[in-house]
């Protein structure tokens, strides 16, 4: 793994590699002033999504859902020609991790449901599944920036509950991966 990565010329340590998306990787990464989370994006097949320039439409999401009111990280930087995008790092458990310790409180269901009051009426989905939202100071956060047109089928209620406790869904997942 590299050691350092740039944004716009500056450069970040890199800590860890987080994890790996549809569209990119996203590494926790520091300087001086702090960690942050740098998300590079890959131009590898995914056979159940269609892109387009991944790069704006990240652009574009963080916008349209920081204009809905959704908690998300800031967008600090993009760097265009490398396909980077420094965000805010925020730090604590995934709602993923919390599913398997069986550590999840009302209280998360309840804000991603108040996140969901504000999306239906702004026609708008994000990605449901757990290892998307982060727990900090027990408010929950939506740490993707993804979000399509509202479609029943994929909302809450009809797709990401089954990821949010230990369904037989997220069973075979987790047993996948």
């Amino acid at each position: 793994m590299v050691e350092e990565l740039f944004v716009n010329e500056k450069p970040y340590q890199v800590i860890k590699l987080l994890g790996k998306g549809k569209g990119g990787y996203s590494y926790l990464v520091s300087d001086a002033d702090g960690q942050y989370v740098l998300k590079q994006i890959h131009h590898e097949p995914c056979d159940y999504y269609q892109f387009g320039n991944k790069l704006e439409a990240e652009i574009h999401d963080y916008k349209r859902l920081r204009e809905i009111g959704i908690r998300i990280p800031c967008m600090l930087d993009v760097d265009v020609e490398k396909e980077r995008i420094l965000k805010e790092y925020i730090e604590g458990d995934t709602i993923y991790d919390l599913v398997l310790r069986d550590a999840i409180k009302p209280e998360y269901t309840r804000q991603i449901q108040e996140m969901c009051q504000r999306l239906y009426p702004a026609n708008t989905n994000i990605d449901y599944f757990p290892t998307n939202f982060v727990v900090q100071k027990e408010e929950l956060y939506y740490i993707d920036f993804e979000c399509n047109h509202y479609m029943e089928e994929w909302n809450f209620e009809n797709w990401g509950v089954k990821y949010w406790s230990k369904t037989p869904e997220f069973l075979k997942y987790v047993e996948e991966h």
